[in-house]
């Protein structure tokens, strides 16, 4: 896969996850009016982020960090009878152990969430309707770790639209449920809206494999006296997911700490959960956007190159990931920096999130953005030793990361509220960021050090000059007054605005990804 191929699919997942995302504000807009970011919104907030902390840990980073490395070896070297054996011993296995994982979730509910937020414990309502809401959420895990497997698979076959796509489907069962159930049953709606999505994700994740070729039921060739689950590669993923597991694992637990902060609502204010929520929402957005899709795109090309032992291709592909993530990342973030509140104002403020919803949330999302760009580089970094077998690098610099953002939490969240537990995270992930890429130089050589650095500061001069107008334009548009039809004018027409001049500046000094991208957008059309 050539670098053209490599955004070519990037561009496919980009759609994707557009549509997706779009969808996903949709619901948001929706949970907002209905919930803001009171009680319900706290308590739905952290019933849903408890299974999505397995999540990561049984499903999606297994299938990025395990499952896509070898099989991708598997259907480069071996038989495609071979691939999918192995394919349908990585089912069985998923399916016992997200079965055991959900089953323990829902009957331990009270204890994970008095652990994760510990500030719900002096409000018994609130602490039960989180208890209540978890328990519901929980079984989402089994399915959307079933299309966490498809995902791998598929991704292995170089196939992405389809697990790109999944999310869409979440997100329409989610906003389906807001509209006809919430109305009727409250936020409990939400939780079984939850399920209704995953189960359609499954549904079309497994249409597309079976028509790839997989068959469950369909018996396998296995060495003598080997069963489905002793596959010889089953103890190759092991050695890899494990050390993921541990990573994840890492990650987790930042995620769990910013949370329990949160609910300290006499440090942090009242409401921050929710806050978190609906910001990181939108500092996510550029992110799985380009960031996640071409992290996504690049690993299979990766491990290929690795199976293949070319490193100059592996360090080309690295090279050209970063100034890629670069290029869109490091505008994105100071667009929402400089251009927040008008954006979490048009999308947000209505019913019952309030003017004082809109500020923690612009406040969250301010310091988020500083982050951004690191964030992004982590994903291709991270894939890039994952290719290389090497998952226990990026656990160990994770672990340090964790405890910088520990520290730094307590420090930060006294002056600066919410603000603070944002600003932890941008800063331990610019370690993180560093700290592997210095690594990783070391285990492979110089990726062209030279060449990111040049095109990064023309990348972030051109992104200084569009956050200035855009800082401007966004005072502009406040002092104009409240008005929905204003707001999402402005809002477009700035954002619209705020791009050209970067697009311009980026071309005044030479920015050469910029060039090619803007050829190829003109070959296309």
């Amino acid at each position: 896969m050539s670098n053209k191929r490599l955004i070519k699919s990037t561009g496919v997942i980009s759609f994707a996850t557009l549509v997706s995302r779009a969808l996903g504000f949709v619901r948001d807009i929706l949970i907002a009016s209905l919930f803001g970011t009171g009680m319900f919104a706290e308590a739905f907030v952290v019933s849903f982020r408890i299974p999505n902390l397995f999540r990561d840990l049984v499903g999606e980073g297994a299938a990025n960090a395990a499952f896509v490395p070898v099989l991708t070896e598997y259907r480069t070297t071996r038989s495609e009878r071979e691939f999918w054996n192995l394919s349908k011993s990585l089912l069985g296995i998923m399916c016992g152990v997200l079965f055991l994982v959900a089953l323990l979730g829902v009957l331990l509910a009270p204890v994970m969430v008095k652990a994760i937020a510990p500030g719900f414990i002096a409000d018994p309502d609130k602490l039960e309707i989180t208890i209540s809401l978890t328990r519901i959420i929980f079984p989402f895990i089994f399915l959307v770790g079933l299309v966490a497997y498809g995902m791998g698979v598929l991704n292995s076959l170089n196939h992405f639209a389809a697990p790109a796509f999944g999310p869409a489907l979440l997100n329409i069962g989610i906003i389906l449920a807001l509209i006809y159930v919430c109305p009727k049953f409250g936020v409990t709606g939400l939780a079984f809206g939850i399920l209704a999505g995953g189960a359609l994700q499954v549904i079309a994740i497994g249409s597309v494999l079976y028509k790839k070729g997989l068959r469950p039921n369909q018996s396998q060739s296995h060495l003598p006296g080997r069963t489905r689950f002793a596959h010889p590669a089953i103890k190759r993923i092991w050695k890899l997911l494990v050390p993921r597991f541990f990573g994840s694992a890492v990650y987790q637990m930042s995620v769990i700490v910013d949370n329990i902060f949160s609910t300290f609502q006499w440090i942090v204010g009242v409401g921050a959960p929710a806050a978190l929520w609906y910001s990181y929402r939108l500092f996510h957005l550029p992110l799985a956007i380009f960031g996640i899709a071409l992290a996504t795109v690049a690993l299979p090309k990766m491990s290929r190159e690795v199976a293949r032992k070319d490193i100059a291709s592996l360090k080309d592909t690295i090279n050209f990931s970063l100034r890629s993530v670069f290029l869109v990342l490091i505008p994105a973030g100071i667009g929402l920096a400089t251009f927040g509140r008008p954006i979490i104002r048009t999308l947000f403020e209505r019913g019952e999130f309030t003017a004082y919803s809109t500020s923690i949330t612009n406040s969250a999302l301010f310091f988020y953005s500083f982050g951004l760009f690191a964030c992004g580089g982590i994903k291709i970094l991270v894939n890039s030793f994952f290719s290389l077998g090497d998952t226990k690098t990026p656990v160990k610099v994770a672990s340090v990361s964790f405890f910088i953002n520990l520290g730094l939490n307590f420090a930060l969240m006294w002056p600066l509220k919410i603000g603070g537990l944002a600003l932890a995270t941008s800063i331990a992930a610019t370690f993180n960021f560093v700290v592997l890429y210095i690594l990783l130089t070391r285990k492979i050589g110089d990726m062209g050090t030279s060449r990111i650095l040049n095109s990064l500061w023309r990348v972030l001069v051109a992104g200084v000059v569009m956050g200035i107008f855009s800082y401007a334009a966004g005072r502009f548009l406040d002092g104009l007054g409240k008005g929905f039809a204003i707001d999402v004018i402005g809002v477009i027409g700035i954002v619209l605005s705020s791009l050209a001049i970067y697009v311009l500046v980026s071309l005044a000094l030479g920015v050469g990804e910029m060039k090619r991208f803007l050829k190829w957008i003109l070959r296309r059309g």
